[in-house]
Formats: C-alpha cells, sequence, structure tokens
C-alpha cells in the first residue's frame, strides 16, 4: 500500500519534544487544544486562539491532534493538504463501514492548503486552513487564510480571492485565481440530506498506511490502538480505496476512487446532485446509476450534446469525461473547488473508459 508522509513532522517534533517520544506526546494529559474556541458560536478571529498546533508555521500538531490523509486525495488546483484531527480527551468516534465516523462532540478536522514555496526549501506557502467543527447542533465550518509573514491565520467567513502562480506537476508554471469558499458555499459540497457532514474521514479512504513520525503504520489501526475509533472489524473485512496514480493497483478501483473522493459527495443518494441521477460513491452497484449508458436528465450546455454520461469505449462520447476536462465554469465538474483541470485524472477516467465494453 502507498505511504503518506506528513511535512517535515519527523524532524520538527524530534526538535520540540527533546527526546519525548511521539507516543508520549500524543498521549499527553497537557492538552494545548482549547475546547472552548471548538464549542464557541464564533469561533476566533485567528487560527492560532485554537491551539491545534506546537508549530503553526510548520503545522506540527498539538498533543492530541493527528495527522492523517485519504488514500486519493481531493483534487484542489494541485495543492498539497496537510489534515488533521482533534477529539476530547477520553472520546472517540464510532467506526462506520460506508460513511463517515461518527465524530463526537468538540471533534475538530483541520485542513491546511499550501504549495510548495521557492523562497523556503523544502517548506510551503499556507493559504488558507478550513475547520470543520463539531458542536451539539452539528458541524460548522470555517475558512482562515494565511497571513503574508505565515505566522497565523486570520478567519474568513466571506471568503477570499488570492492571486497566485503555481508548480505545474509534469513542469512549467501557472497563474491561477485560488478561491476561498465563503461559508455558504461549503454547504455546497458538505451538506448531505441537508446537513453540513465531512467528506474524507471514511474506513475506504483511511485504511492504508501511513509514514508517522514513529514508524508506519495502518491509520485506522492507529486510531484504534490509540482510543480514537471504536469498532474496528479486522481489516480484512475494511473496503479500501487505492491511491489513484498507483498503477499496480487495478485500473477500474483506481478510478473509481477518484470519482468517490471527487465527485461522490455531491453524486449520491441524498447529496446535493441527487436530482441527476448519477451516483459515483464507491461501493455503487447498479451501472446505470454509476452513469453508464445513462442519458442526462438535462441537455443543453452542460451535456455538451452528448447522449450518456459514461458511453463504454468511447471517453470522448461521455458526458463525464466533458466535464471533468473543462475548466469553463457552468461546464466543468466538480463545480467548485478548482479552475483548472487536473490532467492527469482525465487521463486515468479516459483509459477507464476506453476498457469498458
Amino acid at each position: 500500500m502507498s505511504v503518506f508522509p506528513v511535512m517535515r513532522v519527523k524532524e520538527m517534533l524530534t526538535r520540540l519534544l527533546l527526546g519525548v517520544s511521539f507516543l508520549t506526546f500524543m498521549a499527553g494529559a497537557a492538552l494545548a487544544v482549547d475546547d472552548a474556541a471548538i464549542a464557541g458560536a464564533r469561533p476566533p478571529a485567528k487560527l492560532s486562539a485554537f491551539g491545534f498546533f506546537a508549530d503553526l508555521a510548520d503545522q506540527v500538531p498539538a498533543a492530541g491532534v493527528m495527522p492523517f490523509a485519504p488514500a486519493t486525495p481531493l483534487f484542489t488546483d494541485h495543492a498539497e493538504k496537510f489534515r488533521f484531527v482533534y477529539m476530547p480527551e477520553g472520546t472517540s468516534a464510532a467506526y462506520d463501514p460506508q460513511e463517515v465516523f461518527h465524530f463526537p462532540v468538540g471533534t475538530a478536522l483541520i485542513k491546511t492548503f499550501s504549495y510548495p514555496a521557492a523562497e523556503r526549501p523544502g517548506g510551503y506557502r499556507h493559504i488558507e486552513t478550513r475547520l470543520l467543527l463539531r458542536q451539539e447542533s452539528g458541524w460548522h465550518a470555517w475558512a482562515y487564510v494565511w497571513n503574508d509573514k505565515q505566522s497565523d491565520a486570520e478567519l474568513r467567513i466571506a471568503g477570499a480571492k488570492i492571486p497566485l502562480t503555481i508548480a505545474l506537476p509534469n513542469g512549467g508554471t501557472k497563474d491561477i485565481l485560488y478561491a476561498v469558499p465563503n461559508k455558504n458555499q461549503c454547504k455546497g459540497c458538505h451538506a448531505i440530506k441537508g446537513e453540513v457532514e465531512p467528506i474524507g474521514p471514511k474506513a475506504r479512504h483511511l485504511n492504508h498506511v501511513f509514514a508517522y513520525p514513529d514508524g508506519k503504520e495502518n491509520q485506522l489501526t492507529r486510531w484504534a490502538a490509540a482510543g480514537r475509533l471504536t469498532g474496528l472489524p479486522d481489516l480484512v473485512e475494511v473496503p479500501a480505496v487505492p491511491h489513484w496514480l498507483d498503477v499496480a493497483a487495478p485500473l477500474d478501483a483506481r478510478a473509481r476512487g477518484w470519482l468517490d473522493i471527487n465527485c461522490a459527495h455531491c453524486h449520491r443518494r441524498g447529496g446535493p446532485a441527487d436530482n441527476s441521477g448519477l451516483f459515483l460513491t464507491w461501493d455503487e452497484k447498479d451501472p446505470v446509476a454509476l452513469g453508464i449508458r445513462k442519458r442526462p436528465v438535462a441537455a443543453g450546455r452542460g451535456a455538451g450534446n452528448l447522449a450518456f454520461d459514461i458511453a463504454p469505449g468511447d471517453p470522448d462520447g461521455s458526458i463525464l469525461i466533458y466535464r471533468v476536462e473543462s475548466d469553463e465554469p457552468g461546464v466543468m465538474m466538480p463545480e467548485t473547488g478548482r479552475t483548472l483541470t487536473d490532467d492527469r485524472a482525465v487521463a486515468l477516467l479516459r483509459e477507464w473508459i476506453s476498457t469498458m465494453k
């Protein structure tokens, strides 16, 4: 299985802890996180006020905050993402075989969007940090935008537009206008049956080996051993999404995994795109619901005058490819969260459809 490093965490923890082991650090009694800030009706103005990080600029987590990563990440204009979860001391999430784990009140899911920084060799320029905070009333989403000094991030309820020049995976650079979502836009992707819900922390996305500072371990095993996940069955019973670029994994699993994390938060039963009849979740069994020889519910520009969501053996005749390949507002899918086309993902999906009969 693929291994996912955490940015310089090992060396930073070594320096910070002065010989104290990572496990002692993670289980330490002196938690730095401010539970009252997570529970507040309005969050603090600055990200640092939560206490999620021992070193904010280098994204070194504080005691009780665990790094994690899905096997296949959501695409956001080639941004790197650093993810963390915090649960109040003595609490844990409950395992679910298909949906997001059932997290306790007081949970914080933390995701920082960053790009490699030429002025910081080996380091990153952080653009924004998004929080999902679990309160008694449900999940609440907030976005924090990092300052130029990279010393802290400030709450931006109205979102932001940030001009950037980013490096592309296959070489060269691209000028983009990075969009930080406003609070209402967060609901566009995170709404399931009208309620805000997380997307990534599902069993199938976390069932892989992660490079922790103290060694490599399956994330689900780590969570359970740390008392942060209850009800975990034997790992052989847990589904696992492969990394979408792992050519050793089956093509169908790679493509379905990419669609599951990038599209299925909307294109699922009960999701914002429920009325489309196109359901791209990992466990969807109905080929028509998956889009195979399925006609669109509406014709026009978004369908590209094509007849089927997926035309087996014909990527160019498939609406799915037409929309994922596009970067035109009103046509492209996903419709938010990106301004660029991920050419590698398009190539993967083209290959997948080409093999269909």
